[in-house]
């Protein structure tokens, strides 16, 4: 093998709750090769977990198993007809590879401008952001299978995406490590602006008109508006996902509570905003210990400075319990705990 991997590494570093945690083993993979070695000599027959950004993940404990960091590099696309094709290496900035395309003018990525994280983390929850979401872009995936050792190829029928979910969260969860991506943008595709905040911004900003730059410098000053930076406040973003209603459920609670915030979906469901849910229990801008909600989006749990993985964890489960008790509705969380 190039390198091997390391013993007892502290993830800190690597996660951005800065959660303090130690890797039984750690490696950092740079080329699709190192996965071949790995496999050869038995490491992913027993306990191992790939991390991209560490955006999305919460160490609840030490981790006893092998973490396999994925850090490839590149960007590259062509264009057919009207259409373009960008691949990206799983390791690249998801922002990074954002602004690839808008310097290069294709749209179709700009609403999702500052969602933090890798490339290869994308397909795996189906990313979304301000009426965009990663299916609607995504052509195929290149992956690494830790059981049989080969390269395979996902189409986007293949991956079964649904709101923040696909076949890498549950029948395939913890089998194949993403190794690139590749999206399918319209070279002229239409401005998506449908969110009320993007409007109010751009309307403030007397742009009547806006180019995908507009857009997505616009998504970012929102985003940064409303979440707290991680390089300042441990956070994962949004920890909890948006749950979907059937249509009587939704009527049952819309009576009760004429002002939930909600969103149509398809065959007549709903899509409820957690965050207005966590609110109305009175937990935005609560703190307990060195865990808090954030003042500005009660979607996000952030680390003050020395709160545990599982500190963290129990203030979630709290907040599931009182949603639950207030509106019977079950919130599911949407970063992986470890």
């Amino acid at each position: 093998m190039k390198n091997e991997p390391l013993l007892h590494v502290s993830l800190k570093a690597f996660n951005t709750f800065g959660i303090e945690a130690s890797a039984q083993r750690y490696i950092h993979i740079t080329d699709e090769s190192s996965l071949t070695d790995l496999f050869q000599q038995g490491y992913f027959n027993s306990t191992f977990f790939v991390l991209g950004g560490g955006s999305n993940v919460l160490f609840t404990q030490d981790f006893e198993g092998l973490i396999v960091h994925i850090g490839n590099k590149g960007i590259q696309h062509f264009i057919q007809g009207s259409q373009v094709f960008v691949t990206a290496a799983a390791g690249e900035v998801w922002n990074d590879l954002v602004w690839y395309c808008i310097d290069h003018d294709f749209p179709g990525m700009e609403n999702l401008a500052l969602i933090p994280g890798t490339v290869g983390a994308s397909p795996i929850q189906n990313i979304g952001a301000y009426g965009t979401e990663l299916m609607n872009i995504f052509y195929s995936c290149r992956a690494f299978d830790t059981q049989t050792g080969e390269f395979v190829t996902f189409s986007n029928e293949a991956c079964q995406f649904s709101y923040r979910d696909s076949i890498f969260k549950n029948q395939h969860k913890g089998r194949y490590i993403i190794c690139s991506v590749t999206y399918q943008l319209p070279l002229f595709g239409e401005i998506n602006s449908s969110y009320g905040a993007i409007n109010g911004e751009l309307a403030k900003r007397n742009i009547s008109q806006p180019s995908i730059k507009d857009m997505a410098e616009v998504v970012s000053f929102i985003r940064i508006e409303k979440l707290p930076d991680p390089s300042t406040v441990g956070n994962a973003g949004s920890f909890f996902k948006n749950p979907i209603v059937s249509a009587e459920t939704f009527s049952q609670l819309q009576k009760q509570f004429p002002d939930i915030v909600h969103y149509p979906m398809n065959e007549g469901q709903q899509k409820l905003a957690a965050g207005w849910l966590i609110e109305q229990c009175g937990w935005k801008g609560k703190q307990v210990g060195e865990v808090a909600v954030w003042k500005n989006q009660a979607l996000v749990l952030t680390n003050k400075g020395e709160a545990t993985g599982a500190q963290i964890f129990q203030v979630s489960s709290n907040i599931v319990d009182d949603v639950f008790a207030k509106f019977g509705v079950k919130l599911e969380r949407e970063v992986n705990i470890l």
